[in-house]
């Protein structure tokens, strides 16, 4: 069976090979998002009719920034596997924009509303008004990989039957393997493989200031290195907060056969994680749009000790 044929479809093989999640979350100290009914092109921003010019604001915002675009909209009814919602724009209607600043210590959102896309030009750096309240972003991007879409709408559906405000789906994050993906904001917590029957808690936890490792991939405003050790920190510290394990510093470190590894410092609680990074052939297409096999960093842990390091004398990676 290969990546083209209907089943076996990559998220399911991620599962059935128990591929690690944690060090996977995509890179984006900041975010925004566009309320667009679709439909949504692969490439979300310059393939979905979008105007020119506020295409070419938003990729300027995003390089400069370190952020991504997600174009959003409300879950809704479900088509074939590869197709993706149409909502229908309406014309003259109001839609939304948020702008997420998802760095430790500078969580906001901000947002307005639009009726021409050319008025995006200028939201990508407008005040906006504070957005109360956290954002759950499923995505269901069905044209950039049909797990998203089969595993996805499921998820957003069982969320927003549980409390539809803050919930909306969402073009693609990467990491189709861990499909369903979702994002919480704005803290830029990126989760995979959550079940429909599970994610109500786990998003009621999230408000209440809670995190559950099982299920994380990790914050999309860390490096990969230090997603990885958070994770490993959480499970061997029985940490939950949203905002425990802080990190404070990040050293490289060469493994005795010449491979990488990195030593993380983390502090609430005060710890050190020392990683192995590997480059693991899989022998195996990783999205269900890929032909070839492909490869995938792993993270593995050599170790996490207490500490009681003055985290004052280190870096603070915060600023």
């Amino acid at each position: 069976m290969t990546a083209a044929g209907p089943w076996p479809r990559c998220s399911f093989v991620a599962d059935a090979a128990h591929d690690p999640r944690e060090g996977t979350a995509p890179p984006a100290d900041r975010w925004f998002l566009v309320e667009h009914g679709g439909p949504w092109g692969r490439v979300p921003l310059s393939q979905s009719g979008i105007h020119p010019a506020a295409v070419a604001a938003i990729s300027a915002w995003v390089a400069t920034e370190a952020g991504r675009l997600v174009l959003v909209r409300r879950p809704g009814r479900a088509p074939g596997p590869t197709e993706d919602v149409v909502h229908g724009d309406t014309p003259g209607r109001p839609r939304r924009w948020f702008r997420v600043d998802s760095r430790p210590g500078h969580e906001s959102i901000r947002t307005g509303t639009f009726v021409d896309e050319a008025e995006l030009v200028e939201a990508v750096h407008a005040p906006g008004v504070p957005y109360v309240g956290p954002l759950h972003l499923v995505c269901t991007h069905g044209r950039h990989d049909t797990c998203c879409a089969v595993r996805g709408r499921p998820l957003a559906a069982a969320l927003a039957a549980a409390d539809p405000a803050p919930v909306w789906e969402c073009s693609h994050i990467g990491g189709c393997r861990f499909a369903p993906a979702l994002v919480l904001l704005p803290h830029g917590y990126v989760l995979g493989g959550l079940t429909a029957q599970d994610a109500p808690a786990v998003v009621r936890d999230y408000a209440d200031g809670r995190l559950d490792p099982v299920w994380m991939r990790g914050r999309s405003s860390l490096p990969p290195a230090v997603q990885a050790a958070q994770h490993h920190a959480r499970m061997a510290t029985g940490a939950t907060g949203v905002d425990a394990l802080r990190p404070i510093d990040v050293v490289a470190e060469q493994q005795a056969d010449g491979s990488p590894g990195w030593r993380v410092e983390l502090a609430d609680p005060a710890c050190s994680v020392r990683l192995h990074e590997r480059r693991v052939e899989t022998g195996r297409p990783l999205t269900c749009a890929a032909t070839v096999p492909g490869w995938m960093r792993v993270f593995e842990l050599v170790e996490v000790r207490p500490t009681t390091t003055d985290h004052g004398a280190l870096r603070d990676m915060d600023t």
